[in-house]
């Protein structure tokens, strides 16, 4: 997309990219309390799918990274569900589309009347050409670039979907065991309901991600990332420019490369980030200062005033392959994104949850 429209279509599709830069906020002393079952007592999960026992944490940003939509901290209370243990991948997704005939998002061709919501009064119809489907692919630049500038790595790509991740001509073929990628939410919420299952909330997801230890910073403890290169898949070198790899992938890895978190979760941080139910807003901790115990939140965003616009964004969770602390430090258990609804990215899937009934 080399015009002079290709900053407003990304400004109206990468939402997922939008980083707020680090704070300078002070750890806190809150702490966890997990509250597992009796050995005798926990369910058996279905297969793929690991036991999250309830408990109580302080939910939100714990080191001077911490975003402002991160704090304060706040006492939360998750019942016990279970969880895919890693991430859908495309093996997976594809026996849902041969079950259900499903179209992603990224396959069908944008509605000029929905996009121009998005754009500055008065923004001149896009060419047809840019309106046909597509998704945005990572693109790593030549060099140094002003890292609030996202159009320099993403490129909007037509024909780009999940199975052809970096547009016309690519493959999945030896990619099945790797997260299926391009998944808008609807996507993933589709194939939730397919599977019996749902998408978890971002309670839900930093309680598991944090797998029963002390207030970790980080779902394998509190090594810092540069010293955790064998934990997870993510950046190291300079964004967006060098990758080093010392994870040993530059892209996505094959699920379970990694060693699980403590309630046995793989890829829980890096790889992809990973859409939640919850409704995104940037103020959603600072408008629940109550002391009482929030049991499950999903939604946060309802209590706001409903006077104020409300463009449809979700909670992204977990980081992905090209986060790095320059950057973007997704890896932290703490760490909330969002992306529009109808977004997709190469470095965006998901996992599902169940209740345990």
């Amino acid at each position: 997309m080399k015009n002079k429209y290709s900053f407003l279509i990304i400004i109206s599709l990468v939402l997922a990219c939008t980083t707020e830069q680090s704070q300078g906020h002070q750890k806190t002393e809150e702490k966890s309390t997990p509250s597992p079952s009796l050995p005798g007592e926990i369910p058996t999960a279905p297969k793929g799918m690991v036991y999250i026992p309830s408990g109580t944490f302080a939910m939100g940003g714990k080191t001077k990274q911490a975003d402002p939509d991160e704090l304060p901290r706040r006492q939360i209370e998750v019942n016990a569900f279970f969880m895919d243990e890693h991430e859908v991948t495309n093996e997976q997704f594809a026996a849902f589309v041969e079950s259900t005939q499903y179209v992603t998002v990224a396959e069908r061709d944008i509605l000029w009347e929905e996009i121009k919501e998005q754009l500055p009064p008065g923004t001149p119809k896009l060419d047809d050409e840019l309106l046909k489907a597509g998704s945005l692919v990572f693109q790593p630049t030549q060099g140094e670039v002003n890292l609030y500038d996202y159009s320099q790595w993403w490129s909007w790509t037509i024909g780009a979907y999940w199975r052809e991740p970096k547009g016309p001509g690519s493959n999945i073929e030896s990619l099945m065991d790797h997260p299926v990628v391009h998944i808008a939410w609807e996507d993933a919420e589709a194939y939730a309901k397919w599977a019996g299952k749902r998408l978890p909330t971002e309670a839900e997801y930093e309680w598991a991600a944090m797998g029963g230890q002390k207030d970790p910073i980080y779902p394998w403890g509190n090594t810092i990332p540069s010293q955790a290169v064998d934990k997870a898949n993510f950046w190291q070198g300079a964004f967006p420019y060098l990758d080093n790899k010392e994870d040993g992938y530059g892209g996505t890895a094959p699920v379970k490369t990694y060693p699980p978190n403590p309630y046995g979760l793989y890829e829980i941080a890096g790889n992809v980030w990973e859409w939640c139910s919850d409704k995104y807003h940037h103020q959603a901790y600072q408008m629940t200062r109550s002391q009482k115990l929030v049991k499950n939140p999903a939604g946060p965003d309802q209590s706001f005033d409903p006077a104020e616009p409300q463009i449809p964004k979700r909670v992204i969770r977990g980081g992905s392959f090209l986060c790095n602390d320059s950057y973007c430090s997704g890896y932290r258990v703490a760490r909330r994104m969002k992306s529009s609804e109808d977004s997709g990215f190469n470095h965006t899937g998901f996992r599902c949850v169940k209740d345990v009934e």
